[in-house]
């Protein structure tokens, strides 16, 4: 027995190498910077330490814009497209014919180009000299009033973020929630229907217990993806995020670093280790609620 274990530690020293020096070590590294006040990168020296980064970040307004932006983002995208991904799985999975080619179509999304997507809904949504957008035509055929989703209101913005996110990451979803039902045991089906038991109670009692894990791990994926967002936004509205006020957190962290206000790595970094409390108190949120509705 402890030759096996003695095994098991050699084969693991690789990835513990891998995980300090990619993962832990670059977290220290953040964490020290973030209380090193002035710290510049060329002469690697800063004017003092303690918390004044964070006081700086949490009052700056650009900041508060990116914090607002992003949890708002994670509040509409995650369980829209996670309930979105459910019903859309049940319905794949309910058909026989077909239903590997619809399952290749939900999936394209997915391989696709994030800029490329983004070029995309520009050209659906953006309103110009030329024409209003193909969304804003069907819009005034209903006899509404064209938007310009792209440099308009915020909440034509914000729509338009939430949506194009949604549609990325959906394909996904739909994959995982598709195996996790078909891994699910027919007899559990078959027994209920014997019972003369409703379709939505064997989804309430059955399906949903038994797919529970795969909720809880798209919700928990979800929820980091969410807060990592900055790609989304670049796709849509370019790379002035701070002008459109479409900036998420990650955005933010690197315009500290490279864009316009770059050049002040200690607030990048007190920034990048507020996200970091975030995610990780949601995500331990998650895993006290997941104890007793995720059944494994």
């Amino acid at each position: 027995m402890k030759k096996n274990n003695l095994k098991a530690w050699l084969y693991l020293i690789p990835a513990f190498i891998f995980l300090g020096v990619f993962m832990v070590y670059p977290l220290i590294d953040v964490l020290v910077y973030s209380f090193e006040e002035g710290y510049n990168f060329a002469s690697q020296t800063s004017f003092g330490t303690g918390a004044y980064n964070y006081r700086y970040v949490l009052r700056d307004p650009y900041f508060l814009q990116a914090l607002k932006n992003t949890f708002i983002l994670v509040a509409i995208t995650v369980p829209v497209s996670t309930g979105l991904a459910l019903l859309i799985s049940l319905g794949l999975n309910s058909i026989e014919k077909l239903r590997d080619l619809f399952q290749t179509v939900y999936f394209l999304p997915y391989v696709t180009n994030t800029l490329a997507v983004g070029l995309v809904f520009m050209i659906l949504f953006k309103k110009t000299a030329y024409t209003d957008g193909l969304v804003n035509l069907l819009i005034k055929l209903f006899g509404g009033e064209a938007v310009d989703f792209i440099t308009g209101p915020y909440w034509a913005k914000m729509f338009v973020l939430c949506f194009y996110t949604v549609w990325i990451v959906l394909p996904f979803k739909i994959l995982i929630f598709t195996s996790a039902l078909a891994s699910v045991n027919k007899v559990y089906y078959s027994a209920a229907r014997v019972d003369g038991t409703s379709k939505f109670r064997m989804f309430r009692t059955i399906t949903l217990p038994m797919i529970s894990p795969m909720i809880f791990y798209l919700v928990i994926t979800g929820f980091i993806g969410a807060f990592k967002a900055y790609s989304d936004s670049v796709a849509l509205f370019g790379v002035d995020l701070n002008a459109a006020g479409m900036n998420t957190i990650v955005g933010y962290v690197y315009d500290m670093l490279y864009g316009d206000s770059g050049g002040y790595p200690s607030y990048a970094a007190a920034a990048a280790i507020i996200l970091f409390i975030i995610v990780l108190t949601i995500t331990c949120i998650n895993l006290l609620v997941s104890r007793k509705h995720v059944y494994y």
